[in-house]
């Protein structure tokens, strides 16, 4: 069974509109470097078609990749969730317990995280920690460097 990927709808259009420039500009592109570069004589000992091809493979790749997550998708739906609790594309603010210091994330599917901007995926340690916390619960999260006590400050929705 293809992996599913859970997405806001938000992340949804976006990766509809990365395939469809894909698809349509940078294919275009991309076949033009090649034509460009074959126009430079030997394939042997050309640079410019070697690179122009390896590009071609990455945004093949891409292409792929992008078809893949997009027909293995379920959209979150967030009105059918518990307002209580933390959950998928909400914004949970913790309090450090060893440091004193509050920290918000945002919990988001793995295909939107990104940990340098606040966004943490529900795969995670620290994701799989919180899901499901209440306001007030003591968590304790398993990280790779050992545990770390928070405990849940605020969830918005």
């Amino acid at each position: 069974m293809a992996k599913e990927f859970k997405l806001t709808p938000e992340r949804l259009k976006a990766l509809q509109d990365e395939l469809n420039y894909a698809k349509t500009v940078r294919e275009k592109e991309v076949a033009e470097l090649i034509k460009e570069a074959r126009s430079f004589g030997d394939l042997s000992e050309n640079s410019e078609y070697d690179e122009a091809k390896t590009e071609q493979g990455k945004l093949y790749s891409r292409i792929a990749e992008l078809e893949n997550i997009l027909s293995n998708y379920v959209l979150i739906d967030e009105s059918q969730m518990d307002n209580d609790a933390v959950r998928l594309g909400c914004t949970v603010t913790v309090l450090d317990k060893e440091f004193n210091e509050e920290e918000t994330y945002k919990i988001v599917g793995s295909q939107e995280a990104d940990p340098m901007k606040g966004a943490i995926s529900e795969d995670s340690p620290f994701g799989k920690a919180m899901m499901g916390k209440k306001e007030g619960d003591d968590v304790t999260v398993n990280a790779p460097s050992g545990p770390v006590a928070y405990k849940v400050v605020k969830i918005v929705r």
